[in-house]
């Protein structure tokens, strides 16, 4: 049974745009063994639209570029480059175009769509198409959305400012062995079923193969890994995608000499505890009880 894939960009086939100027590529879905998680790149023209919906699971996003409106009961928000957020299970919801540019987001589905129940999405009555207001992740009434920016994921250069663009003081990094992680959704922003959040290491940054009992989704943004699945090595960049199923052993090392940053999903969320099992503290132990 396969445990893991890697799609690299210039492998991924460009589906047509639909009728109404919106197009999704599966980047990981219920044909590659997923079960808890659906991952995609969307596009979305100008004067395109998604007509409201709902799903039977939840979706997350994180706005890669360009500008689009997401028309949700409570209001319309105008989204940009680094915002992100999270629609829970059964919230009506709909996508329009805005700006001059076609604008791209990937999302993060969990549980995985199943195409034998229509993709656990049903057609609902049009939402109000409101004039659309930027998020403020201060407000209270705007808690499932968030916004990240690059330098965030600073540790030398974090100061209450920078918090202030995020939903909570959850977001503050952590930072270990030359690896800074700055968590996006999580239970704090609303998520029951999954995670999204944001890696970067450092030059020399590791992290020695382990597995975890959940799936794990990394979108590649900047930089170049060397990747191990299951003993399978892979060399990694910009636009490159790499899930790997509960079980598969995987690490991860900066393969360049600047930042490497992706995008990381887990689903269903972690466990409070024994979320890793690392390679190396078995070999530990087995050579302890061996002498």
């Amino acid at each position: 049974m396969t445990r893991h894939l890697v799609r690299r960009a210039a492998d991924v086939p460009e589906p047509s745009y639909d009728q109404l100027g919106h197009r999704r590529r599966e980047l990981v879905g219920e044909g590659d063994g997923s079960v808890h998680t659906g991952f995609g790149l969307c596009e979305l023209r100008p004067d395109g639209r998604v007509p409201a919906h709902v799903h039977s699971y939840e979706e997350s996003f994180h706005i890669l570029d360009g500008t689009v409106v997401l028309d949700v009961p409570e209001g319309s928000h105008l989204l940009e480059e680094g915002d992100y957020g999270i629609l829970p299970t059964g919230v009506p919801h709909a996508w329009r175009g805005a700006g001059d540019a076609v604008a791209r987001w990937v999302d993060m589905l969990a549980p995985v769509p199943r195409a034998r129940y229509g993709h656990d999405t049903q057609a609902v009555r049009d939402l109000p198409a409101r004039h659309p207001v930027r998020i403020d992740v201060r407000d209270p009434r705007t808690r499932s959305f968030g916004h990240f920016e690059p330098a965030q994921m600073d540790p030398g250069k974090q100061s209450q400012d920078l918090l202030a663009v995020s939903a909570s003081m959850r977001t503050a990094l952590l930072v270990y062995s030359g690896i800074t992680v700055k968590m996006m959704v999580d239970g704090d922003l609303g998520a029951v079923a999954s995670t999204m959040f944001m890696v970067q290491y450092a030059p020399d940054g590791v992290a020695g193969t382990h597995d975890h009992p959940f799936e794990e989704t990394y979108y590649f943004l900047e930089g170049e890994a060397d990747a191990v699945f299951d003993g399978e090595h892979h060399r990694l960049g910009p636009g490159d995608c790499a899930w790997a199923g509960a079980g598969c052993v995987h690490g991860f090392a900066n393969a360049g000499q600047g930042p490497l940053r992706w995008l990381e999903t887990q689903a269903p969320q972690p466990p409070s505890r024994h979320s890793y099992r690392f390679t190396r503290d078995w070999e530990y132990l087995r050579e302890a009880l061996e002498s």
